[in-house]
């Protein structure tokens, strides 16, 4: 399988793992030479609180797309891309709380994806039968191989 498109999907609760979801983007993006297309899925009231919180007037025609070019989780992480000669797009998308994983599963079938990263953190025993409720959706219902990206903060959510 040659690796065109990788899809790197992250929330609000990515902001700790930027680094290691750059990290293993670019290791898996750069040496195939494939582009990465960094996926924020706002909802409708975390969208209208970037909005305010970047200054966007509310009647300007900015789109999920420009907004998660500014969000910073997603800057964050195109910056880091960047630094490593990775080929990246921004792209936002607007879904329900409990509605992201298939947010980013149609996206990820529209952009006709090869690969996507999401990520979560470490858990405790009891709590690894189970990934997060977003995380777990793209893994049972990816178009592709999917690849968690698992961080330890000394937390047992996902």
């Amino acid at each position: 399988m040659k690796l065109e498109t990788v899809l790197l999907a992250v929330g609000d609760t990515d902001r700790d793992r930027t680094g290691a979801l750059a990290e293993t983007a670019a290791a898996i993006a750069g040496p195939a030479g494939a582009t990465v297309k960094l996926l924020h899925v706002f909802t409708r009231e975390e969208y209208r609180a970037a909005r305010a919180d970047l200054d966007i007037d509310p009647d300007s025609e900015h789109t999920p797309d420009t907004v998660a070019k500014r969000y910073t989780t997603i800057r964050d992480l195109g910056d880091a891309l960047e630094a490593a000669g990775v080929e990246f797009t921004w792209n936002g998308r607007l879904g329900e709380e409990d509605e992201r994983g298939e947010e980013i599963v149609e996206f990820a079938e529209g952009a006709d994806v090869d690969l996507i990263i999401v990520g979560g953190r470490a858990r405790s025993p009891s709590g690894k039968a189970v990934f997060g409720s977003t995380a777990q959706a793209v893994m049972l219902n990816a178009p592709c191989p999917v690849t968690f990206v698992r961080v330890d903060d000394g937390s047992d959510e996902a």
